[in-house]
């Protein structure tokens, strides 16, 4: 997880592109979570619970084996940034255990477009007509996805709007925090903060895994360290407005492993509705892209967070 500043753009891909298949994994294994595939189904706080403590885990021993410098950190903005993004992580687990991978994923790639809006009057940002057009453009691709006639309005798709909105929250953090303390430190105190949080919200709700879901949870905690180590050596080796695109590849295979775990295809109205959010998407990273220059290392972006 030691962060390289030589310019790299083909690994960069391909770090972004494995940080995908990681991050898909996680809603796949949070789908099997919260059904009833490993046993009697787990409420989406237990599942975010076991999202945290296993990161931490896997994170804390790349901390003891790399041995990083750690400086003071800005706690305010850290348990901002992990309040909301574990809020996001369980209204997303939720979400998978009712509509399709596919379809939560693209909906939750809502949370720029979210960022983008609270940044006005968080922090003082001008938007530009750009930006409005692909906010716009993303807008309506959710409203497609989420159906919203009598016959197929799907309630649960709110779970997934609801936690883009809430991520969009923890954009504001992580924009405070980039630059500030190096990546390894920023995901350190982001995952110690959501042990912390997980934990004492999961008591209302705990009930004793089974072994498969033990493992489970340790698979899906482990692959999003592996996610955010990823992410985080991909976007210090190229430009993010050159790495973005390649982080809608999570659309794919989540609904690869859906197709595959749970024979899920994704019908007409998903495949249009996630090709509009991509687009707005797409558009508002190049946008900010040509705006200002990204950080070298924008360690918090846990676009992993999932």
């Amino acid at each position: 997880m030691r962060i390289a500043t030589q310019q790299n753009p083909a690994l960069a891909a391909a770090l972004i592109l494995a940080a995908t298949t990681f991050i898909a994994a996680t809603t796949l294994l949070a789908k099997a979570l919260g059904t009833d595939v490993l046993g009697t189904p787990l409420h989406p706080m237990q599942i975010s619970h076991g999202r945290f403590l296993f990161a931490f885990i896997g994170i804390s021993t790349a901390v003891l084996i790399l041995r990083p410098r750690f400086i003071r950190p800005h706690w305010g903005y850290h348990i901002g940034r992990t309040s909301f993004g574990w809020a996001g992580v369980t209204l997303m687990f939720a979400s998978v255990a009712y509509i399709p991978l596919a379809d939560a994923t693209a909906i939750t790639f809502l949370n720029p477009v979210f960022g983008m809006l609270l940044a006005i009057p968080l922090l003082g940002e001008r938007v530009g007509h750009w930006r409005w057009g692909a906010a716009l453009i993303a807008m309506i691709g959710a409203m497609i996805l989420l159906r919203p006639t009598p016959a197929s309005f799907q309630p649960a798709a709110l779970l997934a709007l609801g936690a883009a909105a809430v991520m969009g929250l923890e954009l504001i953090f992580i924009k405070k925090l980039a630059g500030r303390e190096g990546p390894l430190q920023v995901l350190w105190f982001n995952n110690l903060l959501g042990v912390m949080i997980a934990s004492g919200a999961v008591l209302a709700v705990w009930q004793m895994p089974t072994l498969a879901q033990w493992g489970a949870l340790a698979a899906l905690g482990l692959l999003m360290a592996c996610a955010q180590a990823c992410f985080i050596n991909g976007m210090a080796r190229a430009d993010a407005s050159f790495v973005a695109p390649f982080s809608y590849a999570t659309l794919v295979f989540a609904a690869l492993y859906d197709f595959l775990g749970f024979g899920v295809v994704p019908d007409g109205i998903s495949m249009f509705g996630a090709t509009i959010i991509l687009a707005g998407a797409a558009i508002l990273a190049w946008r900010e892209g040509r705006q200002k220059p990204q950080p070298a290392a924008p360690a918090s972006s846990d676009r992993p967070s999932a």
